[in-house]
């Protein structure tokens, strides 16, 4: 999408397990706070894409966050509220699986924005179908119409014959 000069934001709000800086490479990079708010991370020069995630704000990566709702509400609020997005095309924001604290928070922080809809990301193993069957109820509940649902990891190409194998 900023390939196609698209403004992306990449809000990581899977705030137990973040793993969004490291698929982005941003590892190590910090935010930066200015008198508007915190500065996203940004992929590259020309600001076509932007990241926040508790990955740049925690010392350690290897450090666990034990974070009870409260707290990853709170954190999310900030996140949404107090983070310099600037005017973006579209805001991606990666949850956790499951229908728990940082999916509500997320949708209820976003009221008033003119949200979409979401597309589910799964993988072909049973436990995740459920989880994902789940994950749309939840969303239909909470009034967030499901736009898609893409199914990743579910098979390997080989790098020699490009032969699809199914995982």
């Amino acid at each position: 999408m900023a390939a196609q000069g698209k403004k992306v934001g990449i809000l990581d709000v899977d705030l137990c397990g973040p793993s969004v800086a490291k698929v982005l490479g941003l590892e190590g990079k910090e935010v930066m706070q200015s008198s508007e708010g915190w500065v996203p991370v940004y992929t590259d020069a020309q600001k076509s894409m932007c990241c926040m995630s508790i990955a740049f704000l925690l010392k350690n990566n290897d450090e666990a966050v034990v974070w009870r709702g409260p707290k990853k509400t709170a954190m999310i609020k900030q996140f949404v509220g107090d983070v310099v997005w600037g005017e973006l095309d579209m805001l991606i924001i990666d949850t956790p699986p499951g229908t728990s604290d940082e999916q509500m928070a997320t949708i209820e922080e976003l009221k008033g924005a003119k949200l979409r809809g979401a597309v589910v990301v799964t993988t072909p193993q049973q436990v995740a179908v459920v989880d994902v069957q789940k994950e749309i109820s939840f969303a239909r509940k909470m009034g967030v119409r499901v736009l898609g649902v893409v199914e990743n990891m579910s098979g390997f190409v080989c790098p020699c014959c490009q032969e699809v194998t199914d995982v």
